[in-house]
């Protein structure tokens, strides 16, 4: 479980293909602090620590295929920012909302707009998949907890203070960037729970 609130950024150091699976090296600072199955939140995915190199501040995770088809760490090069979070100790403040790490689908951004100091990023999903978000709701952009300004059909934008584009790969988005949303998991339950309603009144 984690909060959205990213803790630092790491590098895609490596990527190797095993098989149908793919496993990332990163290099962060946070290196030194993991041990080998820990879950950590790589722009949002849930990962398992499979290998450290506190050494070279380094550490390796594997992606399967289903994670890859719904995500877009297949997307991750050599280079690549990834926003990084280890889960949450119990006691400790929520300071986002509560993200599972359980990416739902990717979007697109169709649309940054500087506006005085801070940007206006839109993004652009698949509505096949049920899923919706609403105006002052939660949303997970690649791990960071965020609130929706915005919301239509398909369609959100959420508002970035210059402490979040610095800190966050937001300062890496433009126009087609593919990125991973997770949506409020209590608002994935109302949906759910209405959907059986108005199916078992045959509406």
């Amino acid at each position: 479980m984690f909060t959205g609130i990213v803790e630092k950024m790491g590098q895609i150091v490596a990527v190797e293909r095993d098989q149908s699976n793919i496993h990332f090296t990163v290099e962060t600072i946070l290196a030194k602090e993991l041990k080998v199955d820990q879950s950590m939140a790589h722009d949002g995915v849930c990962l398992t620590v499979v290998k450290v190199d506190a050494e070279k501040s380094q550490y390796v995770v594997t992606a399967i295929q289903e994670t890859l088809d719904k995500t877009c760490l297949q997307e991750w090069k050599v280079g690549y920012e990834v926003n990084l979070e280890r889960s949450m100790t119990m006691g400790e403040r929520l300071d986002g909302h509560i993200v599972q790490g359980h990416v739902d689908q990717t979007a697109k951004c169709i649309g940054v707009e500087e506006t005085d100091g801070s940007w206006k990023f839109t993004f652009e999903y698949d509505v096949a998949l049920n899923n919706i978000t609403v105006e002052k709701g939660s949303i997970s952009v690649n791990g960071t907890s965020l609130t929706v300004v915005d919301s239509k059909p398909g369609q959100f934008s959420v508002a970035i203070i210059p402490y979040t584009y610095d800190n966050t790969n937001f300062h890496n988005f433009k126009d087609g960037t593919i990125i991973n949303i997770e949506f409020d998991v209590f608002g994935k339950y109302v949906a759910k729970l209405l959907e059986q309603y108005m199916s078992a009144k045959g509406m």
